[in-house]
Formats: C-alpha cells, structure tokens, sequence
C-alpha cells in the first residue's frame, strides 16, 4: 500500500525548488523519492504552468518559484503560491536570502 502523503509530488517537487533554486534533478529526486526521469516530467510541468522559471547559470540551472500566481483551489479561494509557500517553508529558506521570490503586489 501506498504511503499517504498531504501534497503531491508536484507540491513536493515545488518545495524542494523554492527551498534551493540550484538543485539538480537528482536533488529533486530525491527530496520527493522518485527517479530522476519522473523529476524531469515534474519539473517541465511546472514550467509549463509557469508555476517555475529555469535558467541556466554555467553548467547548472537555476529555478525562480513564481508566487505572485494564484493556486486553483476547489473551494474558489485562490491564494497565491507565495501565501502558500510562506506557510509550508522555514524562515530563512534560499528564496528568501536570496531575493528569488517573485512576489509581485496584487491589483
């Protein structure tokens, strides 16, 4: 049987970038507990709903976490990812000391 989990890899993956925007694939992997290929659909998923932005620096990639967008939520109370993140991440996390967080000031 399957272990229960709150979030889904994808949520995991998601903590893992917003936790260290420098992690390789197979740090990702690992965090979540799954293979390195499934890591890599992951993450592609997560750029393609532009949740996430990759950019590469040398020879590595480096990930900004968009938390100015909003997560669908079926009780039709969006809030943005960065509530949502602030919540879920220790005080102190590379994002936040690094200025990677992309919050934007909501219209």
């Amino acid at each position: 049987m399957a272990r229960f989990r709150f979030l889904s890899n994808h949520g995991l993956a998601l903590l893992t970038i917003a936790h260290d925007p420098t992690a390789r694939m197979r740090d990702i992997a690992a965090a979540v507990g799954i293979t390195e290929r499934a890591a890599q659909r992951i993450v592609a998923d997560l750029i393609a709903a532009d949740y996430v932005t990759r950019e590469r620096s040398g020879r590595r990639n480096m990930y900004t976490v968009r938390t100015d967008l909003s997560i669908g939520l079926p009780t039709q109370r969006d809030i943005d990812l960065g509530s949502l993140l602030g919540v879920l991440l220790p005080p102190g996390t590379s994002n936040e000391r690094r200025g990677l967080m992309d919050r934007e000031p909501q219209s």
